[in-house]
This record gives structure tokens, sequence and C-alpha cells, in this order.
């Protein structure tokens, strides 16, 4: 999930460490064969697919897997076309939602979207919808060791971020689309070490819901991430803590 708050890098993080490994690498074959088919199989020269082979390597995808999705990007070896499609929706009392898909099927990711909406008190929506209340942003995490988030955040802003949020647990860097391969690379040469780097789409102002709703919208985007050609959920709903603690207990 995406919204991004310290409860929804650290959800995504740990959902994938807890998905199906045959799902997980189902997501970033996926991933890998559209950035290759859209950049060409060369991650020097192409800042998607790096990103894309990056975080497979980050979860063990084998070697073989990996090459086998470049080449079914650039036509080399055939394959069932993927498609990138992104869906826009609301949850309980409004919130805004972005759920990225790339899938083999659209009629049955169509299918699979909409029946989760609408089993968690939301609904699928038309496109343009709600994308006005997000921004297409690069978006790095870094997870701190002891008192460096503001040296951190510092040298984040020294390599070009356009904002930075830190805490003593996360620090998280914004960019803008074009800056983002500049800002990982300078970071990277600063010896920091990056969580996540990826494209996303960010809210311009976050929704607080009462704690009841709040997990209503939470165990709707659970079951969007559950879906298997979901890549990614985005959004603008903010969770606190307290409330965080609680839905995970109750998992």
């Amino acid at each position: 999930m995406s919204g991004h708050s310290h409860w929804a890098t650290i959800k995504r993080a740990k959902g994938a460490a807890d998905a199906k490994r045959g799902q997980l690498f189902t997501r970033l074959a996926r991933e890998i064969e559209i950035a290759a088919r859209d950049g060409g199989g060369d991650p020097s020269m192409n800042f998607r697919l790096r990103m894309a082979m990056d975080r497979a390597k980050q979860n063990s995808m084998p070697k073989d897997i990996i090459e086998r999705a470049i080449l079914r990007g650039t036509g080399q070896l055939k394959g069932k076309s993927i498609e990138e499609i992104t869906f826009e929706g609301y949850g309980p009392q409004g919130t805004a939602m972005i759920v990225e898909v790339l899938t083999d099927n659209r009629n049955r990711s169509v299918s699979e979207v909409r029946k989760a909406f609408s089993s968690h008190g939301g609904n699928l929506g038309e496109t343009g919808c709600v994308l006005w209340l997000f921004d297409r942003r690069g978006y790095i995490s870094i997870v701190p060791t002891d008192g460096e988030a503001e040296d951190l955040a510092l040298t984040a802003i020294d390599a070009g971020a356009d904002d930075v949020k830190a805490d003593k647990d996360l620090v998280e860097v914004f960019t803008q689309v074009r800056d983002l391969q500049q800002v990982r690379e300078t970071l990277e040469y600063e010896n920091v070490k990056l969580n996540s780097v990826q494209l996303s789409w960010i809210p311009k102002s976050m929704v607080t819901l009462d704690d009841k709703t709040t997990m209503q919208n939470m165990r709707l985007i659970d079951s969007l991430e559950g879906l298997d050609d979901v890549q990614q959920v985005h959004s603008n709903l903010e969770i606190s803590e307290e409330v965080m603690a609680a839905y995970e207990a109750g998992q």
C-alpha cells in the first residue's frame, strides 16, 4: 500500500515478505517484462527496468526467471501479452484509491477489482475520478539507524529531493519523476542503503476518518493487494499508529 505513511511503507514491505513466493515472482516478472517492453532490455539504459530488477533481486528471484522476463518483454521469447491498467475507485466514506494492475486478462482483472471494492463498502470509479487528487512522483524510503534520520534527510535534499519526511523509524524521500534516477544514484554514491525506490502516486492531501471506517478501508486495501494482478494500491487514507497497531493485532 502506498499512502504514503509510515504504516503504508512498512506494511507493503511486510506484505511482500509474507506473500506466496509464486504470486510474488509472477508480479515481479510482469513488472520486469513491461519495463523491458517499453524501454529495452538494458538496465543501464532503462531506469524502470533497473528498479524492477533490483526489487526482484531483493526478493531472491532466480536469475533465470529475471532473464526470461526480459526476453519476453523485448519479444525474443514468446509469452502471453501483458497489459498495464490503472483503476480508480473509492473506499468507505469516499477515500480515493488508485490500483495499478499488470494482467494477461483484462476482463478477469476488472471483475476481481470490482468485486473487492464492492465487498468492502467501496466502488470502482470511472477513469479520472480520483487521479487528480494525486501527483506522480519518485519515492525512496530509507530505514535509518539510531540518530541518523536528520542527516539522511539533509543528504537527500542535497541530492535533489523535492521533499523529505523523516522520523526515527523511516525517512521518505519525494522527487520529481525526472529526478528519481539522479537522486537514487547520488544517495547510493553517498553509501546510503535504500529500502525501496519506485515511481508512485502521492496524494496531495490525506483524509482522516474514524477508527472503524479506517479499518474498513484497510481491509479493502488488503483485499486488493491480495489479487494476483494487482501490483500496487495507492490511497489518501491517513492511518494513525494506534489504528495500525489495533488492525495488526486483529489479523
